[in-house]
C-alpha cells in the first residue's frame, strides 16, 4: 500500500464514529467487531464480544437521530401495554380469552386488565339486560309495522283445530361463560327451542283452554318445558316470562268454529232448561212420593186396626154363641133383615081381605121427601 492510500485511509472513520486506519478493522483478532479493545484477562473470553461493550456502542449508535427512533419504540409500547386496559358497567361481565381459551370472568364492575392483544383479549356482555324473542309475528317496534308469520303462527291442537298464536319471550344471562362457549348462535338457538315448546305444548292443549280461560297455564308450561331444554344445553340462559299476546281461531276455519260454538251454546242452554226442570220437578216428586208413603202407611195401620176389631168383635160374639146359641142365632137373623129391608123398597100385599089382588098403596116416604106442589094439597 502507497504512502498516498495510508493518508487517505488515515482519514476515514467506520459508522460507529472511529477512526478507519488498519489498526481499528474489525478483522483483527485484539479488536472487538466494532474496532475497540478486546478485554482481556480472567472471566473473559476471547472469541466473544463484551456486552457492555455493545451497549456502550448502541447508545452512542442512538445519539442524535437514533435517539427518537428509540423514543417511538417505547411509546408505542407504553400504548400497547395501555390496551389492556378495560372497564367493566354495572351489570355486565368480562371474559378475558387467551390465545382463544377461556381464563377468567370478571362480574365485579370497575377496572380490570389483561394481556394485550393478541395475547388476550375480553368480551363484555350484559347479563342483567331483558331480551325478547317473537314467535307467529315480527315487528319493528310500533303496532303498524306487525306483520303475521303463518309458518310460525299456525298449530295444531289437541283436538285437531288449528290455533293462529302470537308469543313473546322474555330472557336474560345466567351464566355468562356458558352463554358465550357452550352455544353457537344464542339468539336463534333460543328461538328454535321456543318454537318447539309452544307446538309440544299446544298439541297437547284443546283449542277452547287456549284461546280463553287456560291461556295463562299454557303460557306457564311452554316457559317449564323451554328452561328444562334450555338447562339441558347448559347454555346459561334464564327464561323469565312467556306472553300469550294473541290466541285466535284460523281466518279459514273461523266459520265453522262459530258453528261449533253456537252448538256449544244451544247445548249449554239446553242443560240449563234441564236442571231447572229438573230442580222443579224432583222436589214435587220427592213430596209425591211422601205423601203416597204417608197414605199408604195410614192405610196399613187403618186395615190393620179394622181387622184387629173385627177380630175381636167376632171373638166377643163367638163367646157369647157359645154362650146362648138360639138368642144369637135370632139377633142374627134380626140384624140381618134389618140391614136387607132397610135398603129395600117395601110393597104390602093383603091376601086376607075380600079383595084378591095387589091393593093400591100410597108410599107416605115419598110423600116426606117430596115437597107439596098442589096448593089445593098444601090446603
Amino acid at each position: 500500500m502507497t504512502g498516498n492510500d495510508n493518508q487517505k485511509n488515515s482519514g476515514k472513520r467506520n459508522p460507529w464514529g472511529q477512526s478507519g486506519s488498519d489498526d481499528l478493522t474489525p478483522n483483527r483478532p485484539d479488536r472487538g467487531p466494532w474496532g475497540a479493545p478486546r478485554p482481556t484477562g480472567p472471566g473473559h473470553d476471547d472469541g466473544m464480544p463484551d456486552f457492555q461493550e455493545f451497549l456502550n456502542q448502541a447508545r452512542n449508535m442512538f445519539s442524535g437521530g437514533g435517539r427518537l427512533v428509540a423514543m417511538l419504540l417505547l411509546l408505542g409500547l407504553a400504548i400497547w401495554l395501555g390496551s389492556g386496559i378495560y372497564r367493566v358497567q354495572p351489570g355486565e361481565n368480562a371474559a378475558i380469552k387467551r390465545f382463544g381459551d377461556l381464563v377468567r370472568v370478571q362480574k365485579q364492575a370497575g377496572i380490570g386488565y389483561h394481556l394485550p392483544w393478541p395475547v388476550e383479549t375480553v368480551n363484555k356482555i350484559n347479563v342483567t339486560m331483558d331480551r325478547r324473542v317473537q314467535i307467529g309475528f315480527s315487528d319493528t317496534g310500533s303496532s303498524s309495522s306487525r306483520r303475521d308469520l303463518s309458518d310460525e303462527s299456525l298449530m295444531l291442537t289437541a283436538d285437531a283445530n288449528i290455533v293462529d298464536i302470537d308469543v313473546v319471550i322474555l330472557w336474560n344471562i345466567s351464566e355468562s361463560e356458558k352463554y358465550m362457549f357452550n352455544i353457537r348462535d344464542p339468539e336463534s338457538t333460543i328461538k328454535h327451542v321456543a318454537e318447539s315448546a309452544i307446538r309440544e305444548e299446544v298439541g297437547q292443549t284443546r283449542l277452547q283452554s287456549i284461546i280463553t280461560e287456560g291461556r295463562n297455564d299454557v303460557a306457564t308450561r311452554i316457559r317449564k318445558t323451554m328452561q328444562g331444554i334450555l338447562d339441558s344445553y347448559e347454555s346459561g340462559v334464564a327464561v323469565n316470562q312467556v306472553l300469550i299476546l294473541e290466541a285466535t281461531v284460523h281466518p279459514d276455519v273461523i266459520e265453522a268454529y262459530n258453528d261449533v260454538a253456537a252448538a256449544r251454546q244451544d247445548a249449554e242452554r239446553f242443560q240449563n232448561e234441564a236442571m231447572i226442570y229438573r230442580n222443579d220437578i224432583l222436589p214435587k216428586a220427592r213430596g209425591e212420593a211422601i205423601k203416597m208413603e204417608q197414605d199408604a202407611e195410614a192405610y196399613a195401620q187403618d186395615v190393620v186396626a179394622r181387622s184387629k176389631g173385627d177380630a175381636q168383635r167376632f171373638t166377643e160374639i163367638l163367646a157369647g154363641y157359645r154362650s146362648g146359641k138360639d138368642v144369637t142365632r135370632d139377633r142374627f137373623y134380626i140384624e140381618t133383615m134389618e140391614q136387607i129391608l132397610g135398603r129395600a123398597n117395601r110393597m104390602i100385599i093383603d091376601q086376607d081381605g075380600s079383595n084378591h089382588g095387589v091393593v093400591p098403596y100410597m108410599s107416605l116416604d115419598n110423600l116426606k121427601r117430596q115437597p107439596a106442589t098442589d096448593n089445593s094439597l098444601s090446603q
